[in-house]
């Protein structure tokens, strides 16, 4: 019978045991955190994009209702309206809904039309043109964020694996 050599499997052992302390750090609690940051950092993109109402001082109206939309019309920091937002869980997926219930919002995110000559009392002029082009306000902040987000999530599971091995 031949002689393969001896074998120390000491490190396999202890490469088993990180492996373990990587199941117990709790990779669900991982995934959850960092998506719960890309979305604090989606908000923090897209409120400062939204555009704020102007109204003159004699109306006693205040703009800004589109933007206080965006953290369910509180005035709250965003990293902890983040961290309150519910995580659905479909397959590998996880998703948060970042919404904005301001009825309008839409038609400023994606533009509307309009009839000209129209007098609106809201605003106090009459309008000009046909249709008025979106501000696209999430989908630029969602393509910003696309940018850099699997470097992002990159870095944060290399801190994690440091952090275990």
């Amino acid at each position: 019978m031949a002689k393969w050599g001896d074998a120390n499997f000491d490190d396999l052992l202890k490469l088993k045991e990180r492996l373990g302390d990587l199941r117990k750090v709790g990779l669900e609690d991982f995934i959850s955190g960092v998506a719960r940051e890309l979305a604090a950092r989606l908000l923090a993109e897209v409120v400062p994009r939204t555009p704020v109402g102007k109204y003159p001082a004699e109306m006693g109206k205040m703009g800004g209702t589109l933007r206080r939309g965006w953290t369910g019309g509180v005035d709250r920091a965003i990293s902890s309206y983040a961290a309150a937002l519910p995580i659905e869980k479909q397959g590998n997926e996880y998703i948060i809904t970042i919404e904005n219930p301001v009825e309008y919002g839409i038609y400023v995110e994606y533009g509307h039309r309009q009839t000209p000559g129209r007098y609106v009392p809201a605003i106090g002029k009459q309008l000009v043109v046909n249709f008025v082009q979106g501000r696209f306000m999430l989908r630029k902040s969602e393509e910003f964020i696309d940018s850099f987000k699997e470097k992002y999530i990159e870095k944060k599971l290399l801190e994690l694996l440091k952090g275990v091995f």
